[in-house]
């Protein structure tokens, strides 16, 4: 059986810790928590769980803040984790197997990140991230902001998914770290001009945002989600200025860099939709349908573009185009990805009840 140190930086993360910690108790075999500045109880709480707590003074740069923590680490493997993701409990039983069962020989397990959980607990966003990794390789950690790990090595995917439960997000943190490389003269990588229009969009800078999502989508060899999502957002700052022509060409970019993506092809189809022009809504939301979900991307994926949300938007279509029998087919194709769902639900009364009466009047 291996050994797993696990490695967190924290900051001001009180409300989170504990709920971290506690849903991979008893797994790893030692906790290192390297801490920037809390001026809360994080500490504490760090210590009830008998973690290694370590000062890092910090120097806006989180790569530097977890390469730190990773040179604590005594284990065979590392596991990161940040304060605000949790292990659910069958997710948890399945790394406590896996750290009984893995080959020595692996040196990366990607596990599934959930971005967040429908009411039902199922994940909406997910992607690959590289969370278990062999010490002995010395892997480190790159770029001051939205950090990252060069994959290489003996990899593996893994079916276990870590869950994000952000309490808060902290927005303008990012932004300014990114501010700060720029004012100090050093230039943006391609991966980090998409990172730093999202800040700026998120940040509602719109323009600017707009700028650097045309950069990098000039860009090649980056990863593939991040074209789709680069065009999506830039889609949507050209929407919060009612440029609708623009939020389609931007969506179209994308397939400058890959096939067309269900998540890219309900966007398109939401824009013919919200101008009532039904018959191209409804050819992209089809061919939504159609597209596989791609189950082994390391790149983010948004489940319900893969089903729900185009059969529920093509039932919308069709009964706005005056077609009854595809509105009522395609409701109950979104219901076998849903059996549960209110919508659903209630647009199948609405149609028994539509149904009866033009019955009764005939």
């Amino acid at each position: 059986m291996v050994t797993i140190s696990l490695c967190m930086i924290v900051k001001n993360e009180e409300k989170t810790l504990g709920r971290c910690l506690e849903s991979v108790r008893d797994i790893p075999d030692e906790m290192i928590i390297v801490d920037t500045g809390s001026t809360d109880q994080t500490k504490m709480i760090a210590a009830r769980y008998q973690a290694k707590v370590y000062d890092f003074a910090w120097i806006d740069d989180f790569a530097a803040a977890r390469n730190f923590s990773f040179a604590q680490a005594t284990q065979d493997y590392i596991l990161w984790l940040d304060a605000d993701d949790v292990l659910l409990e069958d997710d948890r039983n399945k790394l406590r197997q896996l750290k009984e069962t893995l080959n020595p020989q692996v040196d990366i397990v990607m596990m599934r990140y959930n971005l967040g959980v429908d009411d039902k607990g199922n994940a909406v966003c997910t992607f690959f991230r590289e969370r278990l990794l062999k010490r002995s390789m010395n892997y480190t950690w790159q770029d001051p902001i939205h950090e990252y790990i060069k994959i290489e090595g003996n990899i593996i995917n893994s079916d276990i998914c870590v869950t994000h439960k952000k309490v808060e997000r902290k927005t303008a943190r990012n932004l300014e770290i990114f501010e700060k490389i720029i004012s100090e003269g050093r230039i943006l990588s391609d991966r980090n001009c998409f990172y730093y229009a999202r800040e700026l969009y998120i940040n509602s800078r719109i323009d600017e945002a707009i700028q650097y999502y045309d950069k990098f989508l000039d860009t090649e060899g980056g990863l593939l989600s991040n074209y789709i999502d680069a065009s999506i957002d830039m889609s949507n700052c050209y929407l919060s200025k009612n440029d609708r022509g623009s939020a389609l060409k931007a969506l179209l970019r994308s397939m400058e860099h890959d096939l067309p993506r269900a998540e890219v092809c309900c966007q398109i189809g939401h824009l013919y939709k919200t101008a009532e022009d039904y018959p191209k809504a409804i050819f992209w939301y089809e061919l939504a349908t159609t597209i596989k979900k791609p189950e082994e991307s390391w790149g983010s994926v948004v489940h319900d573009c893969y089903g729900y949300i185009p059969c529920m938007e093509l039932c919308a279509c069709y009964f706005k185009s005056g077609n009854l029998a595809e509105a009522i087919r395609y409701n109950k194709k979104a219901g076998e990805y849903k059996p549960e769902d209110k919508l659903v639900l209630h647009n199948q009364k609405y149609f028994e009840t539509l149904l009866g009466s033009v019955a009764s009047k005939n």
